[in-house]
This record gives C-alpha cells, structure tokens and sequence, in this order.
C-alpha cells in the first residue's frame, strides 16, 4: 500500500491575530481568509511608476475634498476577509479607520495597484473579488509593469463593473470620480529604457 504524506494545513489566523503580528513586523504581509502571504520587495520598474502615478494623483488632489494614501496603508474589505496594501488609495472626504491606530483603512474610493508578474493573478481575482465588497470603492485601476496599459474597472447600478482599457504612450485615462486624468506618457515616465 502506498502511504500519503499529509499536506500541510496553512495556519489560520484571525484578524486581530494578523493586527497584532503585522503591528510588530519588519516586513510587509497581507491577509487574505485567515492566510498571511508576505509581500515580495518591488522592482525597480514597479517602484517607479508607482511613484509617477502618485506624484500624478497627488498633484491633481490638490484643492478637492479627497485624500491620497500611499503603500503603507491598508486597507479592510468587508468581513474582515481582506488586509491589504494597495499602491495607491484615494479616499473621499474624511478618512475612516478601523481602530485607533489608524493603519487600515474601511472606506476606499479610488485603488489602484502596479502589476507585478507574481501578483497579477491575485490581483484581477481574489483581490478584486474582495475589493468589490467594500461599498465607498467607485473605481479599481490595474496598471501594467511590461507594457504602457491601465485596465480601469468602475462600478456600475447592481454591482456590475465596466472596463475600460487603454493602452500606448499617446493614451490617457480620466478617473471620473475624483476629477484626475492619467497621461500613460507620465505614468509610464522613466519606467522602460530608451532606444
């Protein structure tokens, strides 16, 4: 008779259990279902257009009634079964916390996220899945690393999401909701060596 190994069991963690460790920690992790998966450094190019991309918010923000938090804040989708850390959040009005620490956060307009190969999957599925429950999000931004591309998803009546992809330097990407354009020619500044 042939004996099977038992395959391991991923440890469940509660959520506060997950506060606690990611409180204390030197590394960034996230959460997902009671699964804690630690985040990979970024590349270079991924660091860069995250910092056009904020830049580029942040400057169009200016003046109106929102907020921009870059990738060290979290952010909870509902039932608690999602702790992450977009690249990018832009909340409307005042900022609503999950507790007094003031490191995640419950009421997300805008996220946007920079690709990387090992997270797109993630990304576009579980992640998104998740992200379309948290009720104050309008609009879901996935910027490609390889290629001048943003895939912008907006929530529709019914919970339904439109997609609207651009792509090319010559392309541009308004964002409706919180009054800023994106030019791909900025957004991907820098990001892809020169001829």
């Amino acid at each position: 008779t042939m004996v099977t190994q038992p395959v391991p069991q991923p440890k469940i963690h509660s959520p506060e259990e997950y506060l606690a460790i990611e409180r204390e920690a030197e590394f960034k992790s996230e959460y997902l279902n009671g699964e804690i998966y630690a985040l990979a450094g970024g590349s270079p190019k991924h660091s860069i257009i995250t910092v056009n991309v904020t830049a580029i918010v942040a400057l169009q923000l200016r003046g109106k009634p929102c907020m921009a938090f870059s990738n060290d804040m979290k952010v909870r989708t509902r039932g608690d079964a999602l702790y992450a850390y977009p690249d990018l959040t832009v909340v409307y009005e005042e900022p609503v916390f999950h507790d007094r620490h003031q490191d995640v956060l419950l009421n997300p307009a805008v996220i946007i996220e920079v690709l990387s190969p090992s997270t797109e999957a993630d990304d576009r599925g579980k992640k998104f899945a998740q992200y379309q429950r948290i009720e104050s999000l309008t609009d879901y931004l996935l910027v490609a690393q390889e290629e001048p591309r943003i895939d912008h998803f907006v929530r529709q009546p019914g919970n339904r999401w439109l997609l609207t992809a651009v792509s090319g330097m010559e392309a541009r990407l308004a964002i409706a909701s919180i009054g800023c354009t994106l030019l791909l020619a900025e957004v991907y500044d820098k990001a892809f060596p020169t001829a």
